[in-house]
């Protein structure tokens, strides 16, 4: 163990993880808010929101993720006119925001494909009970459906955050000094494989802390459901 390595670095890879926290939260938020409408639009009756849905999900499940990070960040530049015209520049010039951008788009597609089997997954029974005492289809969705399907995809949208949180250290390539950053920083400058190994460590640590934080979740709101 190398304890000047750790006293040289560890406050940074720290302060690293501090922003790999903030990235992920961010783009989870955001894309559980896009994952509704998306989930939704995925079932329409609308042949057009339908096929677009589908398309949006398709490309952002089917792509790599850095590939996405890559167009976002790099691809934004070639159309620096326009988007200093319309005042986004200060968005797509950030590589944090970039991610931000990027990791929310690609989560909301995971999510919104969760949302929807979940939904699906809720007996039809529980709503035609619920339109027989006279009940709206909106009603229905928000007081009954969604609900029971919010437990169904509970567990899944535990691993989705857990996927997100390895999948981030891809915001490393463009310049943002998360954990994974500041790691390769650290190796750039003192070519020790140790700080790799201290990485691996910090993330095995937050994932593990999310999973029992999810399963303390899971198990409190699914208390009903257990036998006495």
């Amino acid at each position: 163990m190398n304890w000047d390595l750790l006293a040289n670095y560890g406050p940074r890879m720290l302060s690293g993880l501090a922003v790999t926290l903030q990235l992920v939260v961010i783009s989870v938020a955001i894309g559980a808010l896009l994952s509704v409408p998306l989930a939704l639009g995925r079932m329409s009756k609308r042949g057009w929101i339908r096929r677009f849905c589908f398309g949006y999900v398709y490309f952002f499940r089917g792509t790599p993720l850095l590939a996405q990070t890559f167009l976002v960040y790099y691809g934004a530049g070639q159309f620096r006119p326009e988007l200093q015209a319309i005042g986004l520049w200060w968005l797509f010039k950030d590589a944090f925001f970039c991610c931000v951008l990027t990791f929310s788009l690609n989560t909301a597609a995971y999510q919104a494909e969760i949302l929807r089997g979940a939904i699906l997954a809720v007996p039809r029974g529980q709503s035609e009970a619920a339109m027989s005492l006279g009940l709206s289809d909106r009603q229905v969705f928000r007081k009954i459906v969604l609900p029971q399907a919010f437990l169904i995809a509970l567990r899944p949208l535990g691993n989705e955050l857990i996927l997100m949180i390895k999948g981030s250290s891809v915001a490393a390539i463009v310049t943002v000094f998360d954990l994974m950053g500041v790691t390769r920083l650290a190796y750039s400058r003192s070519f020790d494989f140790q700080v790799y190994l201290w990485a691996a460590v910090l993330y095995l640590a937050m994932v593990e802390i999310i999973r029992r934080l999810w399963d303390k979740i899971e198990h409190r709101l699914t208390r009903h459901m257990r036998s006495a």
